[in-house]
């Protein structure tokens, strides 16, 4: 059981430090990684599948085998593993940037500054922000910080409990990719195909899960998880969909709707249309404590579960 006692260790030192320091201004790995595989990208671009799935490979299987390697120098001191493994998990778990930018915005719309707002949104998400008056950014801001709990703390949380230190960078070198060429733009749409894809096989589980812990930890299991079975498949996004109808019941507001990404709109479905509200700018806070809490709960349930997998296993 020691290495799943080290794990656990480190796992909660990066969270931790993932909550008091947040992501640096400069030099953040997951942007090293981003500049690797946009130089990858310019040396294997072509508009086929075929060769994006060869970019995916590469970038994912690099990060995967950097880990697999770091791991493997250091297995022999356990103090060595746990500064590992909290090095690693401060590097992709992204919660404290994320609550930082959705509270930045948040004050600027409370402030009656829909300017400064607008100018800040495309540092969480990529909608459009011209198209958006307060109600629309404030929406925009609680779907992401909902999206953005799977994809940047539970998702990483779940993979490193099954994989260590290799599939915590794995899943983050995946999300990243699906982040830079898995959108359907007119370059991408062939080329990201793959990793669009290997994004929602990754997501799956960490999804699911934040969803979960959303309704347990929210203000209203019982509406998170209608709303959850009501509206998710109508999502868009096998894995969006499941997090931000959870979110919506547990918040008591409406999700989803149209929206606009560079310039091309969206009609997307209502989330827990039913019962709730629309998004008020206060909506943002109450988003960012719900993050931290599902943040939280998720660490617990995903060392707990390797500690009860890897002990059957002996």
């Amino acid at each position: 059981m020691g290495a799943d006692r080290f794990y656990a260790y480190g796992a909660a030192a990066g969270l931790l430090g993932d909550l008091l320091l947040g992501d640096p201004r400069r030099g953040h790995p997951v942007a090293a990684f981003g500049r690797a595989a946009g130089a990858v990208e310019r040396v294997l671009w072509r508009d086929h599948r075929g060769w994006g799935a060869l970019h995916t490979g590469v970038c994912a299987g690099g990060a995967v085998a950097l880990g697999a390697l770091a791991e493997r120098a250091v297995r022999r001191s356990p103090a060595a593993s746990v500064a590992l493994t909290a090095a690693a998990t401060w590097a992709v778990v992204g919660g404290t940037s994320l609550a930082r930018e959705a509270r930045v915005i948040g004050h600027a719309l409370a402030a009656g500054d829909v300017a400064a707002a607008r100018e800040r949104l495309p540092h969480l998400c990529g909608r459009d922000p011209q198209a958006l008056d307060t109600h629309g950014i404030a929406r925009a801001v609680v779907e992401s910080v909902a999206e953005n709990t799977s994809d940047a703390v539970v998702g990483a949380l779940v993979w490193g409990a099954v994989g260590g230190v290799p599939a915590l960078l794995g899943f983050r070198a995946v999300n990243t990719l699906d982040a830079m060429v898995g959108h359907k733009s007119p370059r991408f749409r062939r080329y990201g195909w793959a990793s669009a894809r290997l994004d929602d096989v990754a997501g799956w589980p960490g999804a699911r899960l934040t969803a979960v812990l959303a309704a347990a930890a929210g203000p209203d299991p019982r509406g998170a998880l209608h709303a959850w079975k009501a509206d998710a498949r109508r999502h868009p996004s096998p894995n969006a969909g499941p997090v931000e109808a959870s979110f919506a019941g547990a918040l008591g507001v409406r999700l989803g709707g149209t929206l606009s990404y560079g310039g091309r709109v969206e009609h997307r479905p209502v989330l827990n249309g039913g019962t709730g509200r629309a998004v008020r700018v206060t909506d943002i806070d109450r988003a960012v404590r719900l993050s931290r809490r599902v943040g939280l709960l998720a660490l617990g349930v995903t060392v707990a579960g390797r500690r009860l997998v890897k002990g059957r296993g002996k």
